[in-house]
């Protein structure tokens, strides 16, 4: 059976790390197509289908930095889940933060995961290797379009 393309939004305003992400997640197994984005700003537009987006196809999942300037990934997490067409996205929190009060505020927020971004290139193989058995063949989805 042939798998279907999965698609994901990151949003990151480091660019190296929003390309390292990209990169390992377009090297999956599972068919992929990877948007991104740099601010929550951008985010919100891009979920919105507001130009610059407004041909973009809606994500299967979200992969949310949590510190970036102007909308930061708390105030995303707020804006999709107060929404009517948006808050059944699976929102998958790739920060570097580990501190316990950061991890609990996500998951308040709404986020369905949350994982600190490794330090190691193997380690973060390891990593998105996990998000794609869970998430993309695993998981069963939410249909999300509006």
């Amino acid at each position: 059976m042939k798998k279907r393309t999965f698609h994901v939004l990151i949003v990151d305003d480091d660019p190296a790390d929003a390309e390292i992400i990209e990169e390992m997640l377009t090297d999956c197994d599972t068919p992929m197509t990877v948007s991104a984005v740099a601010d929550g700003g951008e985010a919100m537009q891009f979920l919105q289908r507001l130009p610059p987006y407004a041909e973009a196809a809606m994500p299967d999942l979200v992969l949310l930095d949590l510190n970036m300037p102007r909308k930061d990934g708390r105030e995303v997490l707020r804006d999709i889940r107060g929404s009517e067409a948006l808050r059944k996205l699976p929102v998958l929190v790739l920060t570097t933060s580990q501190e316990p009060e950061e991890i609990d505020l996500a998951y308040e927020l709404g986020a369905n995961s949350y994982v600190s971004k490794p330090a190691t290139m193997a380690d973060f193989q390891k990593v998105i290797a996990a998000i794609e058995l869970f998430w993309m063949s695993a998981a069963s989805l939410p249909n999300i379009e509006h």
